[in-house]
């Protein structure tokens, strides 16, 4: 008797194991074996995220069966989901259903226009780049501005992290808090004290930052440059600005490595060969320490800069036309030996 009552209770430990075992295995067994991220969009429904999903889980039946059970199939989020190698199905279901998705990285870089970032930035989102330059067209709009070319001043170059659902006004909201925040007392006070508006300031920021490749070493050094020139009323004469006004006619498709002397009269409001003062805007996203290099810009009464040959990224500085005459034809020779056109 004993002895049949003992081989009942195993048989039902047994059979108690089993499906425990395999409660366990289907709930919170390994069920990623390829990692990778899975892209879940607004208006989706539970195929086309079941769609989505199968390329990266081993079973597919139970992850269909937890889905079920914990009700994924009515209630989920859209998002870009990380799915961990090891990763159980009880764990996806609940990043899904809680919109637990990782954030993208972004780098904002030198852009020279809005639509030029944003034909980046958007392939990292779920809108498509004409949506997101039709939204930002109407916050530049709400702010009295004529489109987002004129939100170029709000952003700054640097890596930045959102979430691939990320909206076009919840992404220009970081950059506008971040603006706000960089405009202290202390800058606003510099501001004042330059004679500048801000929009000239982003101007001659643009330009320090392509003149400077973006280095912070001669940064000041060339702000204090081109502020001794427009204090002058001298042209600012400053390359980039050509290469920005030959890029802008072209949508930025043509590459120009050095500028010619045919290039100089190329029509452009931005062109400092061909006007005098500061440009209508930045020629491109600048970074903070080029604006702080204009509210803070070096003394010294240098109006001439040329490429060192001798020392790749950066310039030779004088106050002497002759020695500028110098400087230039080293370069030149320099750029023919090299065979740059």
């Amino acid at each position: 008797m004993k002895k049949a009552i003992l081989i009942i209770v195993l048989l039902i430990l047994a059979v108690a194991g089993f499906f425990g075992l395999k409660f366990y295995s289907k709930y919170y067994g390994s069920n990623v074996s390829k990692e990778g991220y899975v892209l879940i969009p607004h208006g989706a429904n539970f195929n086309q995220v079941l769609d989505s999903i199968r390329p990266y889980v081993d079973n597919k039946e139970s992850f269909f069966d937890v889905a079920k059970d914990k009700n994924m199939d009515e209630y989920f989020k859209p998002g870009r989901y990380h799915f961990a190698k090891g990763a159980n199905n009880t764990s996806l279901v609940n990043m899904i259903k809680a919109g637990n998705q990782t954030e993208n990285s972004f780098r904002i870089g030198d852009f020279g226009d809005i639509y030029q970032m944003v034909g980046k930035v958007s392939k990292k989102t779920e809108l498509d780049s004409l949506k997101f330059v039709n939204d930002l067209d109407k916050i530049a709009s709400e702010k009295g501005y004529k489109n987002a070319e004129d939100l170029k001043k709000y952003f700054f170059i640097d890596t930045y992290n959102f979430f691939w659902t990320v909206t076009p006004k919840e992404f220009f909201k970081k950059f506008e808090d971040q603006y706000n925040e960089f405009w202290t007392s202390e800058r606003k006070a510099k501001e004042q004290q330059s004679g500048l508006t801000r929009d000239q300031i982003y101007a001659l920021a643009s330009i320090v930052y392509k003149e400077s490749g973006g280095k912070p070493d001669e940064m000041k050094t060339i702000a204090g440059l081109y502020l001794n020139r427009y204090k002058k009323g001298m042209k600012l004469q400053s390359d980039p600005t050509v290469i920005y006004a030959i890029n802008k006619q072209t949508n930025f498709k043509e590459s120009i490595k050095r500028v010619f002397y045919k290039h100089l009269s190329t029509p452009s409001p931005y062109n400092t060969y061909a006007n005098a003062g500061i440009p209508p805007g930045p020629i491109c996203v600048v970074d903070k320490n080029s604006v702080d290099a204009v509210l803070s810009p070096e003394k010294h009464d240098y109006i001439f800069m040329c490429a060192d040959p001798e020392r790749f990224g950066f310039h030779k500085f004088t106050a002497s036309a002759e020695q500028h005459v110098i400087n230039a034809k080293a370069y030149q020779d320099w750029l023919n030996s090299k065979n740059i056109k």
